[in-house]
């Protein structure tokens, strides 16, 4: 099944720069992708459509079954609640405690006290953090940091998610972590990943499906991938 299909894809931006320009991919349920390719080749561009924080131009992109091109702007809640975003800066709300910030989503929705907290334990032990419910970020390493926006991301159950450079400000012992817990995510959960990064060790070392985007189109697409010499990114 096709969880994601994004067909002739463009998307040229208002100062004229064209980050996808007829792009065609398809994503199975379950599956574990990475993005890669150089800066400006159109990476953040294409996970921002598939979150419909940007719309294509032309072309189709398809989430979950939702056109995202048309898609209302009072409709994009519907899209959102079938995902989890990741990023590389946290982004976790300083005064709020490790449970707090992974039950915002849940009270967002309007979700009752006695349907939240297990969802918000549940999606803690996940990540192995079920200890730190008390904690604030500024207590945790930024290992542990990440682990919690991977909770938070996860605490609604989503059949996709998207992880934005996860990795970027960690160091290779920490990433290792942080990866070893996205790969038990899509294994033992079958939740769809899709994760853009500039890290060789990661990719090569996953040996997942591996994406190469060039000047906003397909240049390759392996499906147990690895960086080459000549991609330089």
């Amino acid at each position: 099944m096709k969880f994601i299909k994004i067909q002739d894809c463009y998307k040229v931006y208002k100062n004229g720069v064209t980050a996808t320009a007829g792009l065609n991919l398809e994503i199975s349920k379950g599956e574990f992708v990475f993005i890669i390719g150089a800066t400006g080749c159109g990476k953040s561009t294409l996970i921002k459509m598939l979150y419909r924080e940007e719309k294509p131009t032309k072309g189709k992109v398809i989430v979950g079954g939702i056109d995202v091109a048309k898609l209302r702007n009072g409709k994009v809640y519907k899209l959102r609640r079938k995902l989890g975003i990741v990023f590389q800066d946290f982004k976790l709300l300083p005064k709020l405690t490790v449970f707090e910030n992974v039950a915002f989503p849940l009270n967002s929705m309007g979700l009752k006290k006695s349907e939240i907290k297990p969802r918000v334990l549940k999606a803690l032990e996940l990540v192995g953090l079920k200890e730190k419910v008390r904690s604030y970020p500024n207590e945790l390493s930024a290992g542990m940091q990440q682990r919690v926006c991977i909770a938070r991301a996860m605490v609604n159950s989503p059949k996709l998610l998207i992880c934005d450079e996860p990795t970027g400000n960690l160091d290779p012992e920490t990433s290792k972590e942080v990866m070893d817990v996205l790969d038990s995510i899509n294994k033992e959960l079958g939740t769809t990943i899709v994760m853009v990064t500039h890290d060789k060790d990661i990719v090569n070392r996953m040996k997942k499906r591996v994406i190469l985007l060039d000047n906003g189109i397909l240049a390759s697409d392996e499906l147990k991938g690895k960086y080459k010499a000549h991609e330089t990114v």
